[in-house]
C-alpha cells in the first residue's frame, strides 16, 4: 500500500486545494456513475514512486478514493547495465504492473505481441468522445497498433517555429506562415543581414544547433525526418544515405549553414554565479539576437518570465507558426511525440480499474488541474491549450502527429552506430564545407564507411568498432570503454 505525506510547503496547500474543489465539484455533479465502489489496487509502472503521485497519484487518489496505486519504479532499469528492453521485460514478469508505461516503439512492439488489452470496449462502453483529444494522437496509435487502439498518453510534446515580429518589420520581412517548407522557412532566415559585431550581430533561425562542427548533420538530421527519410533499411541493415533524397536534404543543410544565417549557440559558461535573469537572456531568441526560433513550449514560459523579470531586454512582440511541413504531406508533422503511453498489461489481475487510470489521465479534471502546471509539453485535451493574448499557440497541435521514425531498425544494431553516423558524418560534411568533396561525394563516402563499421560490429557480437584505418596492412582495432549515462525526466 502507498504511503501519502502531507506537507504544508505552498505547492501542497495549492495541489490540496485544487483537489478539494475536485472533489466537491464531484459530489454536486452527483458522479456519473463511472466509478465502481469496489476497492482496488492496481500498480503502475513508472519511473518512481514521488514523481507519479506528483503527476498523477495525488489527484486520481483525490476523485478516486477507492482505488489504492502502488508504482513498480522505472528508474533502477535506467541505471542498470545490460540490455535496457531486457530489463523491463524482466520488471513486468517479476512486478506484474496492471498499467504499463511505454514509449512508442515499445507499445507498437507489445500490441502487435498481444501483451496489452485492447481499449476498444471501454471508450465505447463509456462513450468516450475521442475527438475532444489532440488531433492524429488516436490513429497513429491505432495506426502502431494494427487498427486498435491499446493505450492513451495523457500530454505530448511538440515544437513550433517562434518568431519576432520586431525585426520582421524593421527589416521589412514578411512574417513566416504555418505549413512552410524547410526550404522556404531557411530562404527566409537567410534574409536577414549577416553584417554586424557583438549586439549588433543578429541571426534569421536558431534551430537547436550548436557550434563545433556538427550543424550540417544536425539540421540535416531534422530535415530528412520531415520528409520521412530513413538512415537504415531495418529488413537487411543497410546504410541509406547514399540517395538523390539524402543529397537534396544534405545540400540544402549545407547552404544554410554557409549563408551564416544560422546562430549556432556556444557551450555555456557556468564559472561563477548567474542571476536567473541572465540565465533566461542566455537564450538568443528571448534576447533579441535572431528572428525565428524553432523550440518547445518550454521557451513560452521563458518568454513570459522574461518579460516580467527583465522587461527592458527581452522581447514581447512574438507569435509561433507550425514546424516545416513536407510539401507532399502538408497536415503531418515530425516533431510532435507521444513519449509516455499508459496501456493495460494483457496479464493485469484488474483490468477495469486499471482502465480507471487510463481515463482519468486523458480526462478533462486532470488536464484541468494539470494545464497551468505543463513546461515543455501540453495536456491532450486541447481545450486547456490557450494564450490569453491572442498569439498562434495552435500551431503546437494544428498538425498530427507523422509517425516517421529517422531511426527505424536501431532497436536492432549496436547503441554506438549513432555515434558513428556524427563522427563519420561530421568529418565528411566538413570536407563539402572547406571545399574539399562535393555533397554526393562525402555521402558515398559516409554511405561506404558506415555500412563497414555495421558490418564489423554485427560480426563481432554487436561491439561497434571505431572506423580506422588499417595499420601494417591489416585491421586492427582498439575497442574504447564506453559508459552511458541515461537521465529520464
Amino acid at each position: 500500500m502507498k504511503k501519502r505525506k502531507v506537507g504544508w510547503r505552498l505547492p501542497q496547500l495549492i495541489l490540496l486545494l485544487l483537489m478539494t474543489a475536485l472533489i466537491l465539484a464531484s459530489c454536486r455533479s452527483g458522479s456519473d456513475g463511472k466509478q465502481s465502489a469496489e476497492p482496488a489496487t492496481i500498480k503502475v509502472m513508472y519511473w518512481n514512486e514521488q514523481s507519479f503521485q506528483n503527476e498523477y497519484g495525488n489527484v486520481f487518489y483525490a476523485l478516486n478514493p477507492h482505488i489504492e496505486t502502488v508504482v513498480a519504479s522505472t528508474g533502477g532499469i535506467q541505471l542498470s547495465e545490460g540490455d535496457y528492453n531486457e530489463k523491463l521485460d524482466e520488471l513486468i514478469r517479476n512486478e506484474k504492473p496492471d498499467i504499463l508505461l511505454l514509449n512508442q516503439e515499445q507499445y507498437e512492439k507489445y500490441a502487435k505481441e498481444g501483451r496489452l488489452v485492447s481499449l476498444e470496449s471501454y471508450i465505447t462502453r463509456d462513450k468516450i468522445n475521442l475527438d475532444e483529444l489532440i488531433p492524429g494522437m488516436v490513429d497513429m496509435l491505432r495506426e502502431k497498433s494494427g487498427g486498435e487502439l491499446y493505450g492513451l498518453a495523457s500530454y505530448f510534446y511538440s515544437q513550433a517555429v517562434f518568431y519576432n515580429k520586431d525585426l520582421f518589420d524593421r527589416h521589412g520581412i514578411e512574417y513566416p506562415t504555418d505549413r512552410m517548407s524547410w526550404e522556404d522557412l531557411l530562404n527566409l532566415a537567410a534574409r536577414f543581414p549577416t553584417d554586424g559585431e557583438g549586439e549588433d550581430r543578429i541571426y534569421g533561425l536558431y534551430a537547436g544547433l550548436s557550434a563545433g562542427g556538427s550543424e550540417v548533420q544536425d539540421l540535416a538530421r531534422q530535415i530528412g525526418l520531415t520528409y520521412g527519410l530513413r538512415l537504415l533499411n531495418p529488413a537487411d541493415k543497410r546504410v541509406s544515405i547514399d540517395t538523390d533524397s539524402w543529397a537534396n536534404v544534405y545540400e540544402m543543410a549545407v547552404n544554410a549553414v554557409r549563408s551564416g544565417a544560422l546562430y549556432k549557440s556556444e557551450s555555456p559558461n557556468f564559472g561563477g554565479a548567474m542571476m536567473y535573469q541572465d540565465f533566461l537572456l542566455q537564450d538568443p531568441f528571448v534576447s533579441g539576437k535572431v528572428a525565428m526560433s524553432i523550440n518547445t513550449s518550454y521557451l513560452v514560459s521563458q518568454l513570459r518570465e522574461a518579460a516580467s523579470i527583465v522587461p527592458d531586454k527581452a522581447i514581447k512582440n512574438w507569435d509561433v507558426v507550425t514546424m516545416p511541413v513536407d510539401p507532399a504531406n502538408p497536415d503531418f508533422t515530425h516533431s510532435m511525440t507521444f513519449n509516455d503511453i499508459f496501456a493495460i498489461n494483457a496479464e493485469s489481475t484488474n483490468p477495469d480499474a486499471a482502465w480507471e487510470f487510463i481515463r482519468f489521465t486523458i480526462g478533462d479534471d486532470y488536464a484541468r488541474v494539470k494545464s497551468r502546471a505543463f513546461i515543455g509539453q501540453f495536456p491532450v485535451r486541447t481545450k486547456y491549450i490557450r494564450d490569453d493574448e491572442g498569439r498562434n499557440i495552435a500551431a503546437f497541435y494544428t498538425l498530427k502527429p507523422s509517425g516517421a521514425d529517422l531511426y527505424q531498425g536501431f532497436e536492432d544494431i549496436p547503441p554506438l552506430f549513432n555515434m558513428q553516423f556524427y563522427t563519420i558524418g561530421n568529418e565528411e560534411m566538413q570536407a563539402v564545407l572547406n571545399d574539399e568533396k562535393s555533397v554526393k561525394e562525402a555521402l558515398a563516402s559516409m554511405q561506404t564507411r558506415l555500412q563497414a563499421a555495421l558490418d564489423a560490429a554485427l560480426e563481432n557480437g554487436g561491439i561497434m568498432l571505431p572506423d580506422l584505418p588499417p595499420l601494417d596492412g591489416s585491421i586492427q582495432f582498439e575497442i574504447p570503454a564506453v559508459t552511458e549515462d541515461v537521465t529520464e525526466e
